[in-house]
């Protein structure tokens, strides 16, 4: 059977400003705000109702696709067979609870595996970073060009401070030298953004330890349409079924540090 990208795009684009709308709306209201695996973990009333959202409305007008969100009102896929929505109501609760910005809806429909259409909406700047293979990448209406070569020494990378510092999970010593390496690091908080970020040459490489499908399944498409890589730290391609560590940037970036910076060197426990 044939799909129709574009009635599906359409279709996507119409979801994600609404779910957008609805988000600026409640900021005139309290949040129910909840914890999860710890207290840093947030999750509030607006993530969920999204999620439910994006679940009704797929499932309303695409009764053979599949959606799986971070809240969990989607489908337990052990698969990406047919279609599938990946959805991040919320990337960056804690900045929307906090701030009331720094935070987006993230979504990555992939057909048997293969990401077909990728979206990230900065919901407080109205900035839609949207994607679809092999057809570009695009900032609102403006496509975005094809990323260029960038020395290390050049680079702004987004990095945790908490990979810098003694942990008991992450070799910290391997990051150390990196981030004198480079011109400068940032950390905003929503992987998400920071993915649309290298996709619009903003940033020019982003590595952590442990990232979930909903996370990253939007900003892999809108990256690897200009050109940049998406890999987890061992250069290994993602199977967007589970959590793992997690390198994007510039293909020069990523080729250098991973050379000469954490090849062989690093370990996630």
């Amino acid at each position: 059977m044939t799909v129709n990208w574009t009635e599906i795009d359409e279709f996507a684009k119409q979801l994600i400003y609404r779910a957008g709308e609805t988000i600026r709306e409640s900021f005139k209201n309290p949040l129910q705000i909840d914890s999860k695996s710890d207290a840093n973990d947030l999750v509030t009333n607006m993530d969920k109702e999204i999620e439910k959202y994006f679940v009704q409305e797929v499932k309303k007008a695409y009764a053979s696709h599949h959606i799986m969100g971070e809240e969990g009102f989607g489908e337990q896929l052990k698969s990406l067979d047919g279609t599938v929505w990946i959805v991040d109501p919320i990337d960056g609760t804690m900045n929307f609870v906090h701030q009331q910005r720094n935070f987006a809806v993230s979504v990555g429909i992939y057909h048997n595996g293969i990401g077909m259409l990728g979206y990230i909406y900065d919901v407080v700047l109205d900035e839609l970073y949207h994607a679809r293979k092999d057809h570009g990448a695009f900032l609102n209406q403006k496509q975005l060009a094809p990323l260029k070569p960038v020395a290390v020494k050049e680079s702004i990378l987004a990095l945790n401070a908490t990979w810098v510092t003694p942990h008991d999970k992450v070799p910290y010593e391997v990051f150390g030298p990196l981030v004198h390496k480079v011109r400068g690091t940032r950390s905003y908080g929503s992987a998400a953004l920071e993915m649309a970020y290298i996709a619009s040459g903003r940033l020019d490489g982003y590595l952590t330890m442990r990232l979930s499908p909903w996370d990253i399944a939007g900003g892999k498409i809108i990256i690897e349409e200009v050109g940049g890589v998406v890999t987890d730290l061992f250069n290994n391609d993602h199977t967007l079924l589970s959590k793992e560590s997690f390198f994007a940037g510039n293909p020069t970036v990523h080729k250098e540090i991973f050379e000469q910076y954490i090849q062989g060197k690093l370990e996630v426990k």
